[in-house]
């Protein structure tokens, strides 16, 4: 077991105001692997003080330093890579060479999209040639408070971090108590980099406790949260009494359209995808949605490639999924998919119970249903596992009143030879993104959804501007 940590708060590790410990669980073995402490209200209001003392000296430090100081981390990043790495797979449960490369390498990453894209970003521009005495001026929101997820840690810490801190926006940051070593390690590459004090902090804590504290506190002029639905309408409410800015990652219940001309490889590439980080990814093609001239062979196709999914511990090497991330969210995914055999949709591959070989663990099979309609539970619900709901349709315009039929709207992705119809799919789809055949998304462009997926985006210039208010002015006299 790793020892206890503090909470770091305007430079310092400084020990908690309360005694509130929480045991988190290593998923693999369902044994605790540390102990934190959750803060309370003085731990919150400490680390907002802190942060709101050192916004005025924060925001007049020129960008070109935050930015500089935003590349010392990135070249810190790599030292304690593997740190990351262990720490993720033994708190959250990701495989330990998808935490090296996939959950390690986003974080560096998203990092590295913000220099480029601060790098190019007018902080400061005219309004237009019409109006040569008038300014336009970024500046920053102010005190962020930065609520993260246990499933992609590493992602969404440095999506907020790194956009807040190039904008010039001091933080409070609070990791989920399911996954919080990873973000203790990357104070301490803050710590390292040299962030003055006061501009990073975090405390430990819960949804209930520290995340509704800072919600509501009347010092924070932003919240920046990932996770459920359910949460994020919960943190809009709580917010909305100061009318903070709240920026919400959320939900998603993606449709992977499938034509009939799809490539030879769009089916088990759609269930490989779905399987990844054990299903446990918001932006996940969930629902398959296959042009019934090939839904016969698709079923047999998905079926095939989840059956020869491995199961496997989080820290053991390879090519396998590992287990979800604690008792509730395994008990819920054995729910829903008890749901959808009751409700009628054909179980093609895996099912109820842990894989074979296993009797300790939040292990689950890799399942595949076949036959469902979206009005099935397994088809509207957010499952948030290695569970995969297959529908068949005929034409392309049913196809986008099924993909669309949903409270979310996250991303959607489509499969199609048609450059046209790709074009024309990508248009009506109602998500924040939409990937087609395969190809991801380049570097710097926006993460974020429409509907109950929330609103804002993450990454590249449109994370920067998240974290910016628009100030205009008139009279301006040119230097």
């Amino acid at each position: 077991m790793i020892e206890k940590r503090d909470f770091y708060i305007n430079g310092q590790w400084v020990a908690p105001s309360q005694a509130s410990d929480f045991h988190v669980i290593d998923p693999s073995t369902e044994e605790p692997c540390t102990v934190i402490a959750l803060g309370g209200q003085a731990d919150t209001d400490a680390a907002v003080a802190a942060a709101k003392a050192a916004l005025p000296g924060w925001m007049a430090t020129p960008v070109e330093e935050r930015i500089a100081l935003v590349e010392k981390l990135i070249e810190i990043y790599p030292t304690r890579a593997e740190d990351l790495a262990q720490a993720m797979s033994m708190e959250m449960g990701a495989p330990i060479d998808m935490s090296r490369t996939q959950q390690v390498g986003a974080g560096i990453w998203h990092l590295k999209n913000f220099i480029r894209a601060a790098k190019n970003f007018q902080f400061e521009r005219p309004l237009g040639d019409h109006a040569p005495n008038d300014r336009i001026i970024y500046e920053a929101v102010g005190v962020a408070a930065l609520i993260t997820p246990w499933n992609w840690p590493m992602n969404q810490i440095t999506l907020k971090v790194g956009a807040a801190a190039i904008a010039g926006c001091t933080m409070v940051l609070k990791p989920s108590e399911q996954s919080p070593l990873n973000a203790m390690i990357f104070a301490e590459m803050m710590h390292e980099a040299g962030f003055p004090p006061g501009v990073f902090n975090l405390v430990n804590g819960d949804g209930v406790g520290v995340g509704s504290q800072l919600s509501g506190h009347p010092d924070v002029d932003m919240v920046s949260f990932t996770g459920s639905t359910r949460a994020g309408t919960a943190i809009s409410k709580n917010a909305a009494d100061t009318l903070k800015k709240v920026h919400l990652e959320l939900g998603g219940k993606g449709a992977n359209v499938i034509f009939a001309d799809a490539d030879d490889k769009a089916v088990k590439r759609g269930v490989l995808h779905m399987m990844n980080n054990t299903g446990q990814s918001c932006n996940a093609p969930s629902r398959m949605l296959v042009q019934r001239p090939i839904y016969d062979q698709a079923v047999e196709t998905a079926a095939e490639v989840a059956n020869k999914v491995t199961v496997g511990p989080a820290m053991q090497e390879g090519r396998h999924i590992g287990p979800v991330v604690n008792e509730l969210q395994w008990t819920k995914i054995q729910a829903l998919i008890t749901k959808g055999i009751d409700e009628g949709a054909r179980l093609v591959a895996g099912g109820p119970g842990r894989p074979e070989g296993f009797n300790k663990g939040y292990f689950v099979r890799p399942t595949v249903f076949a036959d469902a309609n979206n009005q099935m539970t397994i088809a509207r619900e957010e499952i948030f596992g290695p569970v995969l709901t297959m529908i068949p349709f005929d034409t392309e315009e049913e196809a986008i009143e099924i993909a669309n039929d949903t409270p979310y709207g996250l991303t959607n992705y489509v499969q199609t030879q048609d450059g046209a119809r790709a074009n024309r799919m990508a248009r009506r789809l109602r998500s924040g993104m939409v990937e087609m055949n395969g190809q991801s998304r380049a570097a710097g462009s926006p993460f974020g959804g429409m509907k109950q997926s929330g609103n804002g985006r993450e990454g590249g210039v449109w994370g920067l501007e998240d974290f910016l208010e628009v100030k205009a002015v008139s009279g301006w006299t040119p230097k």
